[in-house]
């Protein structure tokens, strides 16, 4: 994405006036402190395999992470590498997604398997250029590949992320999240410089449990205290 010198100037006075280093520092302490009773446990989060978590990215593509669990399992069991993938009859593989939805999934997923095959010998390739040529892999999917499976410091970002950043620094992003390069930005400036895959996570379970889209939990929220949505009365009773 290419921005123009008056947008890139006013994004770095935005990233500026609201990430104090000290905020920031407590934001991370806060929030790495929360993640350690609270993340969620699912199987594609106890391997760092590439192929493992790239079939993973392709099925929790808009679909909650409980309804992939059963899925991914079988899948795995079904098509344990990536060869085996690419070989299979495409209608088995529909048949076998078909719960979640999005059909056309199958298709890319084994679009992509086919192509690392033929392009990058079968491996996984690591950087984020790459796979954003790979067929259904957006800025999301590459770089959460880059950091689970290659421990690459990419932070990431979806509605859940971006209502996080948005709410605690008070930002005010795009109506389009995926594409707001201030947030995509502020991520980035957010997530610490090491162990970014667990910060990504904790960034996507933390706004999947307490700062919910409806009724946030800011009783209960560990960020309360310098919340910009919550300190400016956002919140009411």
């Amino acid at each position: 994405m290419v921005y123009s010198n008056n947008y890139t100037l006013t994004l770095r006075m935005v990233l500026m006036k609201n990430f104090d280093r000290e905020k920031l520092q407590w934001f991370r302490q806060q929030l790495q402190k929360w993640a350690e009773a609270n993340l969620r446990d699912f199987p594609w989060r106890q391997t760092s395999d590439p192929y493992a978590l790239l079939v993973a990215e392709f099925l929790l593509q808009q679909t909650e992470a409980t309804r992939v669990v059963p899925v991914y399992q079988q899948f795995m069991e079904r098509y344990p590498t990536l060869e085996s993938l690419a070989s299979t009859p495409l209608e088995e593989i529909s048949d076998l997604l078909y719960p979640l939805g999005f059909h056309f999934r199958a298709a890319r997923l084994q679009q992509a398997a086919k192509l690392i095959r033929t392009r990058y010998g079968g491996r996984v390739p690591e950087k984020e250029a790459e796979l954003l040529k790979l067929p259904g892999v957006g800025k999301y999917t590459a770089r959460s590949l880059c950091a689970s499976a290659f421990g690459q410091p990419l932070a990431v970002l979806d509605t859940n992320v971006a209502r996080i950043l948005e709410r605690f620094f008070g930002l005010q992003g795009g109506r389009v999240k995926s594409r707001d390069g201030m947030l995509w930005d502020a991520a980035q400036r957010v997530a610490p410089q090491t162990d970014v895959s667990r910060w990504n996570l904790t960034l996507l379970d933390f706004g999947a449990a307490v700062c919910t889209a409806s009724h946030p939990r800011c009783r209960d929220c560990p960020l309360q205290q310098q919340c910009e949505y919550f300190t400016k009365g956002s919140v009411l009773g």
